[in-house]
């Protein structure tokens, strides 16, 4: 079912004369449609006006991406970052960095079309990528291999504890971690998965992240070594685009205490959920996380039916497997809650 809005889908969507409350998309920490986010927004468009369509290249430049960067940085736990105006051509930049001579590029299960700079397609499953790239390796060939991968791919191969990737000959091996599900809600004060990769031993870590998820900003990252960041830097992909504007980069800043206690409510919400859950199996999910997945269509028709919309379409290609998912935010209210769980506890 396609529905269009006309104003931004927050708890509830309102189409053809109906009311559904809604429990999709990816605002995680319900900042989208705050009052007191929007406000901050309204505040830095004052300052840094509504977009700056000039490379970072050019003889003026905003002093604020600079300030942003380091404080991302920062906060992920890397020793650089770059920002760009979209997750997507954040990944991009990456892929075709490595997308030479002096790389192979190895995509694991799930990865997100962001990485993809090749018409190679993701491995099907970690046994068969961990023989590809033994076989590369033993071959001792020229090319260092590149993983790229999802932190949290819906699956609960990697996020929360990544054993799989693990078994991976990753000393040998760069690892490109895509964080656009992760960065905002999990990881020490929602910093994402940065630190707890890091402790996995390989050549080096690359992460990438949209921050328009949970963090409600229309704008992309990479995350890495100072070296690395330098060279993304210096690359005609980085200096040709336009960045994302300035005052989202301000107000990400400003924001810092809203997004905590978001993810304060956000948790309270997850647990309260599951408490009310008759039957948990049903459902696929990840420890202290907002999505739960799951593949019968018939519940999805079952919870339009008692007025609830969830995430339910074909992605990123009309090609590929239907998208089931309930997404619980910071911004749905005990009353939601309980209309959900209510829903699925009836539902036989």
């Amino acid at each position: 079912m396609n529905i269009k809005v006309s104003s931004y889908p927050g708890r509830i969507i309102n189409t053809d004369n109906q009311s559904y409350l809604y429990f999709g998309g990816t605002s995680y920490l319900g900042v989208h449609s705050d009052m007191r986010f929007q406000e901050m927004v309204l505040q830095s468009v004052k300052q840094f006006g509504s977009n700056f369509g000039a490379s970072r290249r050019s003889n003026v430049q905003f002093s604020i991406y600079d300030a942003a960067e380091d404080y991302l940085a920062a906060w992920v736990g890397s020793e650089a970052c770059l920002s760009m105006s979209s997750g997507y051509l954040a990944g991009q930049l990456i892929a075709n960095h490595f997308n030479n001579k002096e790389y192979r590029l190895f995509y694991a299960p799930n990865s997100h079309s962001a990485l993809f700079k090749t018409q190679a397609k993701p491995y099907t499953t970690y046994t068969t990528l961990n023989i590809a790239l033994r076989e590369h390796l033993e071959k001792k060939r020229k090319e260092t291999p590149v993983i790229f991968l999802d932190s949290i791919d819906f699956s609960g191969c990697n996020y929360p504890n990544f054993q799989i990737l693990r078994t991976l000959p990753l000393e040998s091996c760069i690892l490109v971690v895509d964080d656009s599900h992760g960065i905002g809600i999990v990881g020490e004060e929602g910093a994402g998965v940065f630190r707890s990769v890091l402790t996995i031993p390989s050549l080096e870590l690359v992460l990438c992240a949209s921050l328009g998820k949970a963090l409600g900003l229309q704008a992309g990252a990479v995350f890495g070594s100072s070296r690395r960041i330098g060279s993304l830097k210096g690359t005609n992909f980085f200096g040709g685009a336009s960045p994302a504007a300035p005052f989202y980069m301000a107000h990400f800043m400003a924001a810092k205490t809203l997004y905590s206690e978001k993810r304060k409510l956000l948790q309270h919400n997850i647990q309260y959920f599951l408490s009310l859950l008759k039957n948990k199996k049903r459902l696929n999910y990840m420890p202290n996380y907002p999505v739960f997945g799951f593949s019968d269509p018939q519940l999805t028709q079952h919870l339009k039916i008692n007025k609830i919309v969830i995430t339910d379409f074909r992605y990123p290609s009309e090609d590929t497997y239907a998208t089931n998912r309930i997404v619980l935010t910071a911004a749905h209210t005990k009353e939601d809650i309980v209309s959900l769980a209510t829903a699925l506890n009836s539902y036989e």
